[in-house]
């Protein structure tokens, strides 16, 4: 382990599909984090995605000199560069398994920001990856602040439309590693 700690990154994959609504501040947070990748002259892999808080740490990553290498599914190419051209470099895979392989050859370390469930997914799978040790590459992960997004309020009704027969059940869904 000591040796891992040593050692140095090249290639950091940054995962975050979020959209990032009424939280303005994580756009600062993307945009710092691309600056402090860039600065200390790093490539940057990401998902490929124009949209989300990866989307901008590419273009600070990009537009401050380092190298940017976006890896979309080829059935997700479409529906991703509607508004222009891809950011960096664009490695197209066929699958969403595929490009998860590729992410987890081209980087060096992974920093997982608030995402949608393919962030969640590449997560639980390096995650996993890591837990069977099929690698030793480090994992930083940032929950979303608002733990309410990941509660899922469940309601029946039995029928009589009245509210307070209403039963709940509430499933937290957060993750803690």
């Amino acid at each position: 382990m000591a040796a891992s700690s040593s050692k140095k990154f090249k290639n950091i994959c940054v995962l975050s599909g979020f959209h990032y609504g009424k939280y303005k501040e994580f756009v600062q947070v993307a945009v710092d984090l691309g600056r402090v990748i860039a600065e200390r002259k790093l490539h940057l892999v990401y998902g490929g995605g124009e949209r989300g808080l990866s989307r901008l740490v590419s273009e600070t990553v990009l537009t401050r000199g380092s190298q940017v290498l976006g890896i979309i599914p080829k059935p997700m190419k479409p529906l991703v560069y509607m508004s222009g051209p891809p950011i960096g470099e664009e490695l197209v895979v066929s699958s969403m398994q595929e490009r998860i392989s590729e992410m987890m050859n081209r980087a060096d370390t992974f920093i997982f920001l608030p995402g949608d469930l393919a962030t969640f997914e590449a997560l639980i799978t390096f995650a996993s990856w890591a837990y069977l040790n099929i690698h030793k590459k480090p994992i930083a992960y940032t929950p979303e602040p608002d733990p309410k997004t990941f509660a899922l309020d469940w309601s029946t009704d039995d029928g009589s439309g009245n509210s307070s027969s209403n039963k709940k059940c509430k499933l937290d869904l957060t993750l803690r590693l």
